[in-house]
């Protein structure tokens, strides 16, 4: 976990405003429809070819590359319905919420409503321990004070989790599915349109299950699911760990400005155009957490906006390769695994 020391009696308020005027001045909020109708169509296309290709090889070891392919279109899809999920797509919150559902339940079968509340709550408090979601993650501890509240066998977990975090990416995916559909039977989540995200679920799994049963001998069968459904997880799981994982974690009466608290905690990957592809645009996690809205093919051209600026009010600006940002993850996972028991939590900021 890196250390970085931050006046908090600057006015970061005043800040935040200098730096969206600029960015408003620069266009770089508007929507970008041409990118994503592109955007939308290709992998609509690639989505239906490859079933297609399922359907025609049929009972075959080959479907193992289908398989493959699929957990890619599904990621792919994912970040579609994260980018619906920000309103960077459309004008309207309907339109938006259509792509959405149409990505997440129906291609993808992860619940848009569900994911949606989840992501909003990450983003108003990434990495702030009790309020950040994504670092309150069973069975893996991200701070001290969570490695000791683990005893037996998640003791044990959390000791060895660096060694274990990709083997548990490949449940990831499985575990995003549960999920959405416990947030259809259950009454915790606020679910706008509980009634049309369960029909596209049921859609998804039932065609799912339906084509692979009925299309692949019962070995075929159980290797292309869990292929594609570990693929999925470890793409997804690699995809977001980057962002955040080994970042400053804050407390929860933590009085950090909204400038700071989102550039302090998030971490930029480098990779040009290839990365931006893979990622899905996450890999500039400073800009898209300053500027939920903005569209993804904007976050390139903002960063070197944002870039100087923080370095012109001295604000730590994160950046590294892709491997790099493993690392450090799994660093940050080893030495909270490593923490003896009774040795007090040192925070940063």
């Amino acid at each position: 976990m890196s250390d970085t020391t931050v006046d908090t009696s600057r006015q970061g308020g005043s800040e935040y405003a200098d730096l969206s005027r600029l960015v408003r001045r620069a266009g770089l909020l508007d929507r970008r429809r041409g990118y994503y109708l592109a955007r939308v169509g290709l992998l609509g296309a690639g989505y239906v070819a490859t079933w297609a290709l399922f359907g025609w090889l049929g009972e075959s070891w080959w479907q193992i590359a289908v398989a493959a392919a699929l957990a890619v279109i599904f990621a792919q899809a994912a970040f579609i319905g994260h980018d619906a999920g920000h309103r960077q797509i459309c004008r309207t919150r309907r339109a938006n919420d259509l792509v959405g559902l149409v990505h997440g339940n129906l291609m993808t079968g992860i619940s848009y409503g569900w994911w949606v509340g989840k992501h909003n709550r990450h983003h108003a408090h990434p990495n702030t321990e009790g309020r950040d979601p994504d670092i309150a993650v069973r069975p893996l501890s991200f701070s001290p004070e969570q490695a000791r509240r683990q005893r037996g066998p998640g003791a044990w977990l959390v000791r060895h989790q660096a060694y274990l975090f990709f083997p548990l990416l490949l449940l990831e995916a499985v575990h995003l599915h549960a999920i959405s559909l416990r947030a259809m039977v259950g009454r915790r989540d606020r679910i706008r349109r509980r009634p049309v995200e369960a029909a596209l679920l049921a859609l998804h799994f039932g065609g799912y299950v339906t084509a692979v049963v009925t299309v692949l001998s019962p070995g075929q069968a159980v290797a292309f699911v869990l292929v594609n459904q570990g693929l999925l997880g470890l793409y997804l799981g690699s995809s977001f760990a980057p962002n955040h994982k080994g970042m400053p974690i804050l407390a929860a009466d933590d009085e950090l400005d909204y400038l700071r608290r989102q550039v302090l905690t998030s971490r930029n990957v480098r990779g040009g155009w290839f990365m931006d592809g893979l990622l899905g645009g996450l890999n500039y996690q400073i800009e898209h957490h300053l500027f939920p809205s903005m569209p993804r093919p904007n976050l390139r051209r903002a960063q070197p906006l944002i870039r100087d600026f923080c370095a012109q009010h001295d604000i730590s600006y994160h950046e590294t390769t892709l491997w790099h940002s493993w690392s450090q993850a799994l660093s940050h996972l080893r030495s909270v695994g490593a923490r003896p028991a009774g040795e007090e939590e040192t925070r940063s900021p």
